[in-house]
């Protein structure tokens, strides 16, 4: 089972690493509506913030075939989506909403790695809840990353299973097969989480993120936050003229 899913590199020793959660939550909010909020065709605007999250994966060091690899799984989705998008708008403006949509999603993409990346899950949880987010959202990413990989890993013991029964055969049967196991990972996957809730409940959980350290903001955060926000705002007015 591997448990490298999202922190793989969230032990590195950079200058994005030792930021507060909390700092790189609200600097990578503000990030994602600055490029939103963006005109179609303000190439430029559009250039300066791959920059900004370019120098930022420089920064954390965290290995950039890593980033792109993670940027090339995600993006395929996207891709999918607005692909459709020059039929559906004639002329040059279809294909001008087609680029903002890629460029948009990219910068998206790659400023959550960069989140996801340099912050231990269970900090990055701690961070949300001192942030006031909803605690059931918080509940459900929490439950999310603990137990995918116990599901992914009694789907491939169960397909190790069906392989060692199964020597092909009738396309409709396959997918037959296909159903059932999906079905029967459904009904594991509701069993245990009912007795994870009564092991949890028994012992007096009462929905807080709990951690080893607690957080606290220092200089560093200080001066990122004056850094990032005072580029990224110099950006959105230098467009506005």
């Amino acid at each position: 089972m591997n448990h490298a899913f999202l922190d793989k590199y969230s032990n590195l020793n950079s200058l994005i690493h030792k930021l507060d959660p909390r700092t790189k939550i609200i600097t990578f909010l503000l990030f994602i509506v600055f490029v939103i909020t963006s005109a179609p065709t303000d190439y430029i605007q559009f250039l300066s913030y791959s920059v900004i999250i370019l120098t930022v994966v420089f920064l954390s060091k965290v290995p950039l075939g890593y980033v792109f690899k993670r940027v090339l799984v995600i993006i395929p989705f996207v891709l999918l989506v607005a692909i459709f998008l020059p039929f559906a708008n004639k002329g040059q403006e279809g294909w001008i909403i087609f680029g903002n949509v890629m460029i948009k999603s990219i910068l998206a993409v790659l400023a959550t790695i960069m989140l996801s990346s340099t912050t231990k899950f269970h900090k990055l949880l701690k961070g949300f809840e001192l942030l006031k987010f909803p605690k059931i959202l918080i509940m459900i990413l929490s439950f999310m990353y603990r137990y995918v990989f116990i599901l992914v890993d009694e789907a491939q013991r169960m397909e190790r299973a069906r392989d060692s029964r199964y020597f092909g055969g009738e396309y409709l049967r396959q997918i037959k097969i296909i159903c059932n196991i999906i079905g029967l990972l459904f009904i594991r996957a509701y069993e245990r989480g009912e007795r994870v809730y009564q092991s949890m409940s028994a012992r007096g959980f009462d929905g807080n993120i709990i951690t080893m350290s607690k957080l606290a903001y220092t200089k560093i955060d200080i001066y990122f936050y004056i850094i990032f926000i005072g580029i990224i705002m110099i950006i959105k007015i230098w467009s506005l003229f």
